[in-house]
């Protein structure tokens, strides 16, 4: 399973946070980065990769759902999310050089 920088950011957060996590603590992501996107491209680049890590099975999301939109404000992750979290603090990560 193939997951972007920022979903393998979300899964280490999640897993080392043990218990549910705030979505507000995901955009700390951005702070280290280079480049940045502007604040409401982050907030929605973040939530695309939240829906993203909940359809694949590795998050559940506890918010808000309307007919047309999900609000999510909170995730934890699942018990394949879990192994997957402790598969990625396993690796080594990328030097960026």
């Amino acid at each position: 399973m193939r997951l972007s920088i920022l979903q393998k950011y979300i899964l280490r957060q999640c897993y080392l946070e043990g218990k549910k996590l705030n979505r507000s603590r995901l955009t700390a992501f951005y702070s280290n980065q280079k480049v940045k996107p502007r604040g409401s491209d982050q907030v929605e680049i973040v939530t695309k990769s939240l829906e993203r890590l909940i359809e694949k099975g590795l998050l559940v999301g506890y918010g808000v759902r309307t007919p047309r939109k999900w609000f999510i404000q909170e995730v934890r992750l699942t018990r394949p999310g879990q192994r997957a979290a402790r598969e990625l603090l396993g690796q080594q990560q990328k030097l960026k050089i």
